[in-house]
Parts: C-alpha cells; sequence; structure tokens
C-alpha cells in the first residue's frame, strides 16, 4: 500500500484535535495548566491514534511512538490501540492489527492498548466489536474501561449526568454481569477529566451517584489522578479523605496506574507523588502489591479473577482507611 494511500486513511480515520478542547467538551477548567495538562492527553492520544491509522506495519508506529515525551507516551499508544481496533473494525482491512501490535512494543503498554480497544468500541458497530475470547482473560475488562471513559468523555450528559447504563450490555457475550461494574470504573476515570482534575468536584459528581457504584467510580477516579495527574499534594489528599470508606480502591486505582506506567517504563514524579498519597508507597512498591496479590487467582466464577484481583488489592491498602466493597 502507498504513501500517499496511507497518509489519505490516516486523514479519513482521525478525530480532528479540536474534539479534545475542553471548550470544546464543556468540560470543568480548573486553571490553565491542568487544561493544559488535559488537552495535552488529548493531542497526544489523537497523535498515537493517527500514527496506527497510517502505519505500514506495527513496528512503524512504534518507532513514531517512542518519540512522544514519557508523560504522554502512554496515552499515545491508548490511542494507538484504538486505531488499531478501528481498522481491525473496518471491511477488508485485516483482522489482527491490535494482535500484532501487542506483539511488538506494545505489550508493555498493554493496559493502555486494552483501554484504546475500548474506545474503538464507542465507535464501531457492534458487529465489529473485537471478540472477547481473543483478548487476555484476565485483563480483557479493561476494554470495557476503555469504553466507559469513551461513553463518558463524548457522551457526558448521557452517561455522567444522566448516570445511564444499559442493563443488558452485550459484551462479553454470556459474560455480562461484570460488565457495567468495568464500564463504570471507566466513568469513573473520565470524570478527572469531565471536571478537570479538581477532586473535590470529583468526589460531589461519584456521591450524587447510587451508593452501589461509587466504589468503581472512586477506583476510576484514583488511576486517573495517579496516571493523568493534574493536581497537587494538597488536592489529592483532600480527594482522599473526600472518598471516606472507598479510600482502599482510590489506592487500588493508584496502584493500577503505577503498574502500568512502571511495565511501560513511564514512572514520573506526579505518580511517585499519587502513590505517596493514595497508598503510603513508592510506585515500585504499590506496583508490586498488584503482582504479589495477582498469584492463584481463581478461574472466573461469580465475579470474574480480575475483580477478585482488584478486590485483593484494596484489602492491601484497608488499613489506610476505608473499606472495599
Amino acid at each position: 500500500m502507498g504513501t500517499a494511500w496511507r497518509a489519505l486513511r490516516r486523514r479519513i480515520l482521525t478525530p480532528n484535535v479540536s474534539a479534545t478542547s475542553l471548550d470544546v467538551r464543556g468540560f470543568h477548567k480548573k486553571n490553565p495548566a491542568a487544561q493544559e495538562l488535559l488537552e495535552t492527553v488529548g493531542k497526544k492520544f489523537l497523535e498515537g491514534y493517527a500514527y496506527a491509522a497510517e502505519a505500514r506495519t506495527s513496528a512503524d508506529a512504534e518507532a513514531r511512538l517512542e518519540t512522544i515525551e514519557t508523560r504522554f507516551r502512554g496515552f499515545a499508544y491508548e490511542g494507538a490501540g484504538m486505531g488499531y481496533a478501528i481498522r481491525d473494525g473496518l471491511p477488508l482491512g485485516g483482522s489482527r492489527h491490535a494482535a500484532d501490535f501487542l506483539t511488538g512494543r506494545g505489550d508493555k503498554h498493554i493496559y493502555m492498548v486494552y483501554v484504546g480497544i475500548g474506545w474503538a468500541m464507542g465507535r464501531l458497530p457492534r458487529f465489529a466489536w473485537p471478540k472477547a475470547d481473543t483478548l487476555d482473560p484476565l485483563l480483557r475488562w479493561l476494554v470495557l474501561d476503555g469504553f466507559g471513559f469513551h461513553q463518558a468523555y463524548f457522551k457526558t450528559r448521557r452517561y455522567v449526568h444522566e448516570q445511564y447504563m444499559d442493563p443488558r450490555f452485550p459484551w462479553p457475550a454470556g459474560e455480562s454481569a461484570y460488565a457495567n461494574r468495568a464500564i463504570d470504573q471507566g466513568i469513573g476515570r473520565a470524570m478527572w477529566f469531565v471536571n478537570g482534575t479538581d477532586g473535590n468536584r470529583v468526589a460531589d459528581m461519584i456521591e450524587g451517584f447510587p451508593e452501589h457504584r461509587r466504589a468503581d467510580l472512586y477506583g476510576g477516579a484514583g488511576l486517573a489522578a495517579s496516571y493523568a495527574g493534574g493536581a497537587d499534594e494538597a488536592e489529592l489528599i483532600a480527594f482522599r479523605d473526600r472518598a471516606g470508606p472507598y479510600r482502599a480502591l482510590v489506592a487500588q486505582g493508584s496502584a493500577f496506574a503505577a503498574e502500568a506506567r512502571g511495565r511501560a517504563g513511564l514512572v514520573i514524579p506526579h505518580t511517585e507523588l499519587a502513590t505517596q498519597v493514595f497508598c503510603g508507597l513508592t510506585p515500585e512498591q504499590a506496583a508490586q502489591v498488584t503482582h504479589d496479590v495477582r498469584r492463584d487467582l481463581p478461574a472466573d466464577g461469580d465475579l470474574p479473577a480480575y475483580e477478585v484481583w482488584r478486590q485483593r488489592i484494596a484489602h492491601q491498602f484497608a488499613p489506610l482507611g476505608g473499606v472495599s466493597r
């Protein structure tokens, strides 16, 4: 396929960068620094998406992704995950782009790539959604986290303000009992963006949801606060304290963020600050917790192994205050 065609495919498939503007989205602007951070995250996500849309091979995309600065590179890999999943869902485009991407450097970013695949589900017809049995059986729920983020980011009124939930969500087929909880984790993560990294506003928003949804929303918000950043120490402490009985879930999300950044070699000072506030640990120590309790996970049952894993992580942080659900 020629260079001109690949460039055209990039232009056709890649969303306009204006879609990441807080003004366009109608999101809260806490201050200019937070606004710049969140809009830069969006731009780097779309850069990664564009690289995947245009690339001839995964290696071509990786070479460009690796040039993006450390703080934002994970978001670019997330965007590439979406781009490859979109290509997989197109007719005559092949169906292994995302899988092939994960055999290279993308594997170090598997958490973010899976989230990006979930973004694609928000844009593709259901018949073009990825098959759940082709994904890692433990981590596939991150795809629904990504779907939840996409819906809350682009359909904020319906999914955040109106608190919409699909009672019969169809993915994975025959295993939908947990699906809405995974989606809520993504919605909670998106709330960090919707509220411009203002933790008090995030807590106010979560507390407006039914009690049975708050644990997953707080877990997602804790992940975003630790991975994306945008809040200083005092603000992180205030958000941690506002979480009250859900503090252990905030710590669980923070540990996930530390694992995702650490696996990819992208730990930044903000992650160090956030894990210290939320977990009382360094990012390396918080990530190790996720590894330690991942051993001997049960087979999926009433709860998927993924949720058992999350609960085990949260229980490690219960002594800090608050309890997991």
